[in-house]
């Protein structure tokens, strides 16, 4: 009986080794599809802050636009926050942490947030989850149901 836990064990070990290459190589291919690292563009005047979006917002992309954001966010000190997605191609539900962050930092100094612009794949994200109770999302000249009616 040992020699059949031995190789069970052995076999294991080989295919557990191969899952983890396996799982190297498809991560290194979707780094290479990436088109750009998620990018936060930062406008505004006076006291109303627009952070603009742009890239994928996965889970390793929103790490770095938490911080940006927060930087951003310390730098100007808005009253008002928009949050414009018009350039995000794909979001997860990490999208929906830098949103919640944001909303918990602007409450924190007294002022507001919004979102703009979100595109349809986001869209369902953020409905999903129920966003749009707690966050507006603003009517932009970007809007999609402009695009459709």
């Amino acid at each position: 009986m040992s020699r059949r836990r031995g190789k069970e064990k052995s076999k294991y070990r080989r295919s557990s080794t191969k899952k983890r290459q396996e799982d190297r190589l498809y991560f290194e291919k979707r780094k290479g599809k990436r088109l750009k690292e998620t990018e936060v563009i930062s406008s505004g005047e006076g006291r109303e802050l627009t952070l603009t979006l742009r890239g994928e917002l996965d889970h390793h992309a929103a790490k770095e636009a938490m911080r940006k954001l927060e930087w951003e966010l310390d730098a100007a000190l808005p009253s008002k926050l928009t949050l414009d997605f018009s350039g995000v191609s794909f979001m997860d539900s990490s999208g929906i942490a830098v949103v919640m962050r944001a909303l918990k930092r602007m409450r924190a100094m007294g002022g507001s947030a919004a979102i703009k612009n979100v595109p349809p794949q986001a869209k369902k994200v953020f409905t999903a989850a129920g966003i749009f109770r707690i966050v507006p999302l603003e009517e932009g000249e970007k809007s999609d149901e402009s695009k459709t009616e």
